[in-house]
Parts: structure tokens; C-alpha cells; sequence
């Protein structure tokens, strides 16, 4: 007798094999049998003409603070994911000195875009220690299992206190002492470590996270704890045109701690042309046995720009500034007055940063966005070409745009990835074997960017819905997704349908997989905003055994877990 029966699905294994038909026997929180399954089950699942796939594993997510008052880890759950990797980019919260919780909220609040009313309101700090931090997690449960990493920023303002900040060297006592903590917390479960090296990333008060620039020999110490462990993804977040420069280092580390090196790799208008040099130093470092990868994203790094958002075209300008106090719907119901409306477009915006004012004014790079399809937007759809061609400032065109929709209109401004303005280098780099997908940041960027829905997007953007370029084999996308990701991470018990594996599995209506428009909710503690986007034709998602989502809703089951370690 068998627990549960998916019967007659399109199978897709997760290995990069062509889907056949076939069975999927469940017993516990185990695959039992793949093919055709005879005998009886508790309960069985029709899956004919449905896709069947691996539940997904997200590397690179934010959660680490949503984990503790979040158990469906939204938009994560709504995506059939099934195992989240956070602590990504070197912000976390923990290890975490009680003086330095309110720092740690300004660090993550700045990097990840998470209202800091938010974490310090739904944090419950039942920890100070990274091994301490894992025992507060091992006691909650939520829709999919949850991995962690070390953080630099945390470990390092644990270790230097007030020493911590960008630029100022750690000594000998220090690395020595951030070497011991990265072992015992690797020791204690965590699959990784995880840092920093971009000027991209700031606290809430403008300062870049700690070990930014930090010298080789902070860096090769905790290498050597990561080998001295045994294990753990060494993951970093690098400035995109000095990634060539940064091969030095991440090779070090690589061949010391032999595991892997993945590093956010993203193309910049800065060097657009860099991405084929990069992909040949991964070719060339793995030619000498060193395992250095690039991760990322299935879409455009961008900003979703709206009246409620983080960031929208008109933020600096004197009378709209004057409207920052009003609660959402007041505030966009004062923005359609026709006297409010031509204040605004009168001003020029005061006191932006170099990048804001290039976020808020570069016409021909933001689009109106509707939903998925505009991720690979047409150049003459710009705002900026729209309104040449209607003869009417782009000001103007935006400003219309987000009044659209009750107020709730998108503008799209693709600022990564799309230096020729269509997908295809995004096409070849995810065809490339040295590169894995992530990026999605699940759970961050709460204001400003929704891309936790990536791997659906992956699925029905890339192999179904792509008009303007080749797309990707489904069979393809969905092992990037599964056993590449799990494996990845050392997570050897999932990702995979085969007899043996964890039962987290995914049945899909393939043909009508969809999601909606982004649109912001107040949802978080203290009823702070973020962008969310559940998906439409998730039939069943499976996690450990047990059916967490039936029909695109959650049943209410919570089988996920923490993870420690590396999974056998």
C-alpha cells in the first residue's frame, strides 16, 4: 500500500532527460517507485496531461528573517518551491551581538530593500550565535525545507564590533576568530558562506556591508575553515565589471576549500562585452580542476517603478515629495488631481544620488509593464520612443501610466542583463554548463523588484511563451532548477524522481501556467508594503510526502524543515 500515487504524468526526472509517461509511487516522505505502479494508495493524483517535475530548489533567497514569522515563505511557496538556500550576499541575522541587532536591520534593510520597521517588529531574536540562530529554526516549520549561510557582514560586526565597517583591516586576532565561527557554524549545519564585494550594496545609512574591500587573507581564512569543515558553497556577490579582476581570489578559495565558488553574475552597461571573457575564466579555472561558477538570473535585474513602490520616476520632485506622508490611497487619489499632476511634471527632482537620478530620468530604458512578457521589452515601446511618437514628453506619458490601474500602473526599468536590449545573452549564459540559476531573491527587494516567481517565469517565459528569440528545452530549464541547484549545495536527496529521493515533486497544467501582475500588498508585520505574485496552474506541489498546494492554494501542511549540512 502506498501513500500517494501521481498517475500518467508527463514526467520530467529533473536530470535534463525527455519527458516520459509514467507513475510516481509515494511512501512517507519518499519516492518508492517511478513508472508504472501497480497496487493500491491512500491517495492517488490523476496527472494525465500534466507536467510532473521535481519540486525546485531556490539557491538564492532572502528569508532569513521572514522564516521566523513567515511558514509558507512567500512568494516562494506559490512557485513550487520546495528547499530555499537564504543568507545569500553576506546579510543575515546572525551571528548577532544584542547591541548590533538594530545595525543588522539597517544592513539588511539598505542591501535588500526590507522594511526595517518590518524585520524589527516580526524578529524575535531567540539567538546570538549561528549554531543558536539554527536551534531557533529547528523548532518552526514551514511549506519547504530551509538552508542556510554564514554572513559576512554578521560575522564580521560579531567579531570587530564597531571595527566592522568597509575599510578597516581585520588583524590576525580577527580572522583567526571569524575562521572559528565560520567552522563551527558550517559544523552546525549551514551549507555556505556567503559575501559582499560590490558598491551596489549599502546600509539603510549609505555605508557599504563590511568586508566590501576586504583584504585576500580575511578571505583565504575562512576558506581554510570551510575546508577544515568539510564542506560549504563559498558565494559572493561581485562588482560586474571587476569580476575578471576577482578570478585571483575566487580561484584561491576554490582550490582551497574544493567546493564550489559561485559568484552573482550579471551583465552591466558598464561592460557589456565582459560576459564571454567571464565565462572563459570559469572555463579555464575548471580545466584546472578548480570549481568557480556564475549564477544567474532568468530575466533582466530591474525595477518595478509605482506610486507605492521604492522608487518611481518623479521621487525627488518638491510637490510630489510633499504628498510622502499620506497613506497609499490617499496619496494616489491626491496624484490624479489635475493641479497635483501639473506641479509635479513643472519640478525637477532635488537631492537624488548619481544612480537615482539615472533610475528616475532615463526615458528610453523604462517600459509600461503589464506582466510577464514585457521581461524582454521591445526598444520601440519605451516610454521614451512612445512619447517622440505621440509628440508628448515622456514625463507626462509615465505620469498617465501610473495613475492606470487605480492608481497601481507599472513602469519597468531593466538596469542589468539587458545592454542589448533583448534576452539573448541571458539565452547563451543559461545554455552554458558552468553557469546555475538563482538570483530571484526571494523574499528581498520588497518595494522594487518580483522576481521570487522566477522559476515559473523560467517555465513559461523560456520554453512556452518567448516571441522575440530562441527559447530554452523545458527539459533543460527544469534541471537547472532541480538537480543542478540541489545538487549544487551538496543536497544529493532531492531534485531528482527516482526511487529513493525525497518526495517533493511538482504536477504542473503546463498549457495554463500563469501569474498575475505584481501588485503590492501590505502584508508585512507592521503592515508594511512589499510586490507580491502568486502563479496560476500549480495543480499539486509535494514537499517531504505531503500536498502543501492544491489548485494554486495552500492546504495547510508544513512538512519543511531545517536543513543541516549536507543532504546524502
Amino acid at each position: 500500500m502506498h501513500d500517494l500515487v501521481i498517475r500518467g504524468g508527463r514526467v520530467l526526472d529533473g536530470t535534463g532527460a525527455d519527458e516520459v509517461a509514467a507513475d510516481i509511487a509515494i511512501t512517507d516522505d519518499r519516492i518508492t517507485a517511478v513508472g508504472e505502479v501497480t497496487g493500491s494508495a491512500t491517495r492517488e493524483i490523476d496527472a494525465d496531461g500534466l507536467l510532473v517535475t521535481p519540486g525546485f530548489v531556490d539557491m538564492h533567497t532572502h528569508y532569513d528573517a521572514q522564516v521566523t514569522w513567515d511558514p509558507y515563505l512567500t512568494p516562494a511557496g506559490w512557485h513550487g518551491v520546495t528547499t530555499v538556500v537564504m543568507g545569500n550576499c553576506g546579510v543575515g541575522f546572525a551571528p548577532a551581538a544584542p547591541e548590533k541587532r538594530d545595525w543588522l536591520i539597517g544592513l539588511m534593510e539598505g542591501v535588500e530593500d526590507i522594511p526595517g520597521a518590518a524585520l524589527a517588529d516580526g524578529i524575535s531574536w531567540e539567538w546570538e550565535t549561528f549554531p543558536e540562530y539554527l536551534d531557533a529554526l529547528d523548532a518552526r516549520q514551514w511549506i519547504a525545507d530551509v538552508g542556510t549561510q554564514m554572513p559576512h557582514g554578521a560575522l564580521r560586526a560579531y567579531v570587530m564590533g564597531d571595527r566592522a565597517a568597509d575599510g578597516i583591516e581585520a588583524n590576525a586576532d580577527d580572522i583567526g576568530r571569524m575562521a572559528v565561527l565560520t567552522e563551527e557554524a558550517l559544523r552546525a549545519g549551514a551549507l555556505g558562506f556567503s559575501t559582499s564585494r560590490t558598491p551596489l550594496h549599502k546600509s539603510v545609512d549609505g555605508e557599504l556591508v563590511p568586508g566590501t574591500s576586504a583584504d585576500t587573507t580575511e578571505l583565504i581564512g575562512i576558506a581554510e575553515a570551510m575546508a577544515a569543515a568539510g564542506h560549504g558553497v563559498f558565494e559572493c556577490a561581485l562588482h560586474h565589471p571587476e569580476v575578471p579582476a576577482s578570478f585571483g581570489w575566487l580561484r584561491q578559495v576554490a582550490s582551497i576549500t574544493e567546493k564550489p565558488v559561485v559568484f552573482n553574475f550579471n551583465i552591466s552597461d558598464l561592460a557589456p562585452d565582459l560576459w564571454r571573457e567571464v565565462l572563459g575564466l570559469c572555463e579555464q579555472a575548471h580545466a584546472d580542476g578548480l570549481p568557480v561558477h556564475g549564477q544567474i538570473a532568468g530575466r533582466p535585474v530591474g525595477v518595478l517603478q509605482c506610486w507605492d513602490g521604492t522608487v518611481n520616476p518623479f521621487m525627488g520632485r518638491p510637490s510630489y515629495e510633499a504628498l510622502a506622508h499620506l497613506d497609499p490611497e490617499a496619496r494616489r487619489q491626491r496624484l490624479a488631481q489635475p493641479g497635483v499632476r501639473s506641479a509635479i511634471l513643472g519640478e525637477r527632482a532635488e537631492g537624488l544620488s548619481a544612480f537615482m537620478t539615472f533610475m528616475t530620468t532615463r526615458w528610453d530604458k523604462m517600459w509600461a509593464f503589464t506582466g510577464d512578457a514585457d521581461y524582454e521589452p521591445d526598444p520601440a515601446e519605451s516610454i521614451g520612443a512612445r512619447a517622440q511618437a505621440v509628440g508628448v514628453s515622456p514625463a507626462e506619458l509615465a505620469y498617465d501610466h501610473l495613475c492606470t490601474s487605480e492608481g497601481q500602473g507599472l513602469i519597468y526599468f531593466p538596469f542589468l542583463n539587458y545592454f542589448t536590449e533583448d534576452l539573448d545573452p541571458l539565452w547563451e549564459m543559461h545554455r552554458h554548463p558552468l553557469t546555475r540559476m538563482g538570483l530571484a531573491d526571494g523574499g528581498a527587494h520588497c518595494g522594487a523588484i518580483c522576481d521570487g516567481g522566477m522559476p515559473t517565469f523560467m517555465l513559461s517565459f523560456w520554453t512556452r511563451d518567448r516571441t522575440r528569440g530562441e527559447r530554452l528545452a523545458l527539459p533543460h530549464v527544469i534541471h537547472r532548477q532541480t538537480q543542478q541547484t540541489a545538487e549544487f549545495y551538496g543536497m544529493f536527496d532531492r531534485g531528482v524522481l527516482a526511487p529513493g529521493m525525497r518526495a517533493d515533486i511538482n504536477v504542473i497544467d503546463y498549457d495554463n501556467l500563469s501569474v498575475p501582475a505584481p501588485r503590492m500588498a501590505w502584508d508585512l508585520p507592521t503592515g508594511a508594503p512589499r510586490f507580491v505574485q502568486p502563479a496560476n496552474g500549480y495543480r499539486y506541489t509535494i514537499a517531504a510526502g505531503e500536498v502543501t498546494v492544491e489548485n494554486d492554494e495552500f492546504t495547510g501542511a508544513l512538512p519543511g524543515r531545517l536543513i543541516r549540512g549536507p543532504q546524502h
